[in-house]
């Protein structure tokens, strides 16, 4: 004997049932195949890109960080932490660098403030790498826009050979070379312009020594 039961309830099941149908589709079954797709096909990329030292994730080639001098005294907030000349630096980052705070300046070109930001890195930057303040290319003293851009320009890069190989003791034409088989070709052949990962460089310039 067959019991009817109410319309509403009746409504009430059939959408509990659709839904643990799709649950069971969209929440289980698709990314069970997205993951084994991925881990099978771009392993790397799926975990996140992330560069190893002896086994022990060091930073992600997909998000930019600094490479500074420890602070000469650490209970100090207001010092200034030094680029260490051994690494090569990256853009100026408007977040630091931090992950949960990614984002630009958004200051304007005709901004008093960052006009006199530009000056001031261009001149620290000069004094940094020995070379002519006029010789500094606009990545080295501009943010990217999203605050985590690990690239920077091959010019750049080139730049800061002399002053990595002196720090380390190493052959200037041994960090070139490094350098330029870091750089890379626009995206398509045609979309953006050469890049460097400095994250990349960095890791393989410390097998270098």
């Amino acid at each position: 004997m067959r019991t009817h039961l109410p319309p509403v309830l009746q409504h009430h099941l059939t959408a509990l049932r659709i839904l643990l149908v799709f649950t069971v589709i969209t929440g289980i079954a698709y990314p069970l195949l997205v993951t084994g797709i991925s881990q099978a096909g771009l392993p790397r990329q799926a975990n996140g890109s992330l560069l190893t030292t002896n086994g022990t994730p060091v930073g992600s080639s997909l998000i930019g960080q600094n490479f500074l001098l420890p602070k000469r005294n650490p209970r100090d907030e207001k010092e200034t932490p030094r680029p260490d000349p051994k690494w090569f630096q990256p853009r100026p980052s408007a977040g630091g660098y931090d992950p949960t705070v990614s984002g630009a300046s958004n200051l304007g070109p005709n901004n008093t403030d960052l006009v006199r930001t530009v000056r001031e890195r261009r001149a620290a930057v000069a004094a940094f790498d020995g070379v002519p303040p006029a010789s500094v290319p606009p990545d080295a003293v501009t943010a990217g826009g999203s605050g985590l851009d690990p690239a920077i320009s091959p010019a750049y890069a080139f730049e800061q050979v002399d002053r990595v190989a002196r720090a380390r003791r190493l052959a200037p034409a041994r960090v070139r070379t490094l350098v330029a088989r870091h750089v890379q070709g626009r995206v398509l052949g045609f979309l953006g312009q050469e890049r460097v990962n400095v994250i990349e460089l960095n890791h393989d310039l410390a097998r270098l020594t």
